[in-house]
């Protein structure tokens, strides 16, 4: 049976990047899976659980015959490695990535790369606190949302395969901009980590920290869990979506200027609203059961 890419060149081998050479080769989406990465360590694991095919520490040679290639590496990386990659990709090949923020990688594809754009921006959400590709697996995307971002100038062909791709890989699909989608995980994911990491160190800073251990129970593990996420991932992630996370910043600060000052005023019915307000909105968002 023939399958959708001759070639699928993964740049990034890590948890997402060894998850998607998995599910490619698992559900017969690519013929042979090529794998990028910095580190010889990385490229040898990746091989060894069988994500990729074969591994390369230059892009370019591994993308130069590649009808698909997928960028896994932090945000910041993304735009500067498509612009190394283009002068060597194949006119049809097809481009996309799983960064978590997207306008400042989508406005840079509007502005330099060609047109009609065959790069597609796009965010599986689905990850863990872990990385490196022994945690990989072949079912990490499915059921998972993914984000596309078309742009004005979008390619429809391409746009119409990388919505296939992630269907494919057990996705559920859905799109919106650039610009909507980062003012939209900003809350949803960027300021919850930033929160997590917060707390962490908020514990760990007691005269004593050795002793905050016995108070540790299951909630507080389960609001920090996300902290031991890589520090590099997340430094990039704040600063290439930066105005987002700061209006988000301000609109927790606000409530949690509320929420002392109700305490602070001893207004117990205002409290317990506010907890009402907060299990409500809860239950409303993950009604589906889904995460």
């Amino acid at each position: 049976m023939s399958t959708p890419y001759d070639t699928a060149a993964i740049i990034g081998v890590g948890l997402l990047g060894g998850s998607l050479g998995l599910a490619l080769k698992a559900r017969n989406l690519a013929d042979t899976v090529l794998g990028v990465g910095h580190r010889a360590a990385s490229i040898d694991a990746a091989l060894e659980i069988g994500a990729i095919d074969e591994g390369f520490m230059d892009a370019r040679e591994a993308c130069r015959d590649a009808d698909l290639i997928i960028l896994c590496t932090p945000a910041a990386l993304v735009a500067p490695k498509v612009d190394e990659i283009f002068p060597v990709l194949r006119p049809n090949a097809l481009i996309t990535d799983v960064a978590s923020t997207k306008a400042d990688i989508c406005a840079h594809a509007a502005r330099h790369w060609p047109k009609p754009l065959r790069f597609v921006g796009s965010h599986p959400m689905a990850g863990s606190e872990k990385w490196g590709p022994e945690h990989s697996s072949a079912s990490l995307y499915e059921g998972c949302y993914t984000i596309v971002t078309p742009q004005p100038d979008q390619d429809p062909e391409a746009l119409d395969a990388i919505h296939a791709l992630w269907e494919d890989l057990g996705a559920a699909v859905v799109t919106c901009s650039p610009e909507q989608h980062d003012a939209l995980v900003a809350r949803t994911s960027h300021v919850p980590h930033i929160v997590s990491a917060a707390l962490a160190v908020l514990a760990a800073n007691s005269d004593r920290p050795a002793d905050v251990r016995p108070f540790i129970g299951k909630g507080f593990a389960d609001t920090t869990r996300i902290a031991a996420g890589r520090p590099e991932i997340w430094r990039d992630i704040c600063l290439t979506n930066r105005s987002a996370i700061l209006n988000s910043l301000d609109s927790l600060l606000d409530q949690l200027q509320t929420v002392r000052d109700l305490i602070g005023e001893e207004a117990g019915d205002d409290l317990e609203d506010f907890f009402t307000a907060g299990q409500q909105a809860r239950d409303e968002l993950l009604e589906d059961g889904a995460i």
